[in-house]
């Protein structure tokens, strides 16, 4: 018997709750990395590795956790990260996940390889972001964006590090494939036949992926996607700074810092560890969030205190998703809510503004 949700007091435990309930396969889709997951495993090490100095003698009695993400509201300096196939987790998928972030006040967004259509997650309302991969199909993904528009997204999150999917091995060990239920709602009936397709040896994703993403993504495909919508955009995937400010000088509203959990280059600097030198290259000319072992409220100050406006939690928020529906994903975001306020206070922050004025050292 799983445990129930109010015995979850952090997301450890909620990742476990996870692991005891999907399927051996759909948990490896989920938790794994590219390669040898030296990437994967160097995310989480490098957070561990920082630490701020708190501020005394400070009144933190209205401790606020609220903030503005690309211009509007959000309960905290949060947004639930893109990851595909929800309803792998849970039959109500994206929907459930959606919901529960509308709750909690912080923007969701919707994938690419969604499971369930962008309009159908917009229109339980909260905040819906909407992120793009680029597609081999000539006008695909300008039209995706568009539909994304249309359906009452409020930005376009363009992902600028998959020419193709990152060898992920526990996947092409499994010979992963979709059960019969879960489609890419987005890419239509082939993507769905190609990603069912199960293989000897090798991830069925990987193959229709590779079907289906374009290797030519280059900074026009940027120019491309802005003339295409009038939604703000922001560029997942930056790690150089030099690439920062590239795209800060082409108008994009924020980069997001990452490696994509892991799941990519493997061997590719930790995102944490990325985020100094980009907050300083781009300063005030777009916003710099970051995604990548963000697992507790703690690291959401450290985020912070290192430059970020805000972070991207992706796997939590599945592992939520598994372990209770839309009451497991509140959970998850409630408990970085409350971790993130006690982190705050006891660092003599009053606000999420002041945790960018803490100093960090990193400690071998």
């Amino acid at each position: 018997m799983p445990p129930a949700l109010e015995e979850l007091h952090d997301l450890d435990d909620v990742e476990r709750a996870a692991a005891a309930v999907l399927p051996r396969d759909v948990w490896d889709f989920v938790a794994g990395g590219a390669g040898r997951e030296a990437t994967l495993a160097a995310n989480r090490a490098a957070f561990d590795r920082v630490f701020v100095t708190p501020r005394v003698l400070r009144d933190v009695s209205g401790c606020a956790t609220d903030t503005t993400l690309l211009g509007r509201p959000a309960r905290m300096p949060l947004a639930v990260a893109p990851v595909a196939y929800h309803r792998l987790a849970h039959p109500e998928g994206e929907s459930a996940t959606g919901r529960a972030a509308r709750e909690a006040g912080v923007p969701f967004t919707v994938a690419t390889l969604s499971s369930v259509p962008v309009e159908e997650v917009a229109a339980a309302g909260g905040r819906v972001w909407f992120q793009l991969y680029w597609l081999r199909e000539c006008g695909r993904s300008a039209d995706l964006a568009r539909r994304a528009e249309d359906a009452g997204c409020e930005a376009l999150v363009l992902t600028v590090d998959v020419p193709w999917m990152g060898r992920r091995l526990r996947d092409v060990r499994n010979g992963f494939a979709l059960p019969g239920q879960v489609r890419a709602a987005h890419l239509g009936s082939g993507a769905r036949s190609a990603a069912h397709r199960s293989q000897a040896a090798g991830s069925a994703l990987a193959a229709h992926t590779a079907e289906a993403f374009s290797p030519a993504l280059t900074w026009s495909c940027v120019e491309e996607v802005r003339s295409a919508t009038r939604l703000p955009i922001v560029l997942k995937g930056i790690l150089a700074p030099e690439d920062a400010v590239r795209a800060a000088g082409l108008g994009v509203s924020a980069v997001v810092v990452s490696n994509h959990g892991g799941r990519q280059l493997d061997g590719a600097l930790p995102a944490v560890e990325a985020l100094p030198a980009v907050a300083e290259a781009v300063g005030e000319s777009c916003e710099v969030l970051m995604d990548g072992g963000v697992r507790s409220g703690t690291d959401i100050l450290k985020a912070l205190a290192l430059g970020a406006s805000a972070v991207l939690v992706g796997r939590p928020p599945v592992w939520g998703l598994a372990a209770g529906g839309q009451a497991g994903v509140r959970r998850v975001l409630d408990l970085l809510a409350e971790e993130f306020r006690d982190a705050l206070g006891l660092a003599g922050c009053a606000s999420a503004a002041g945790a960018r004025e803490l100093r960090t050292a990193r400690l071998p």
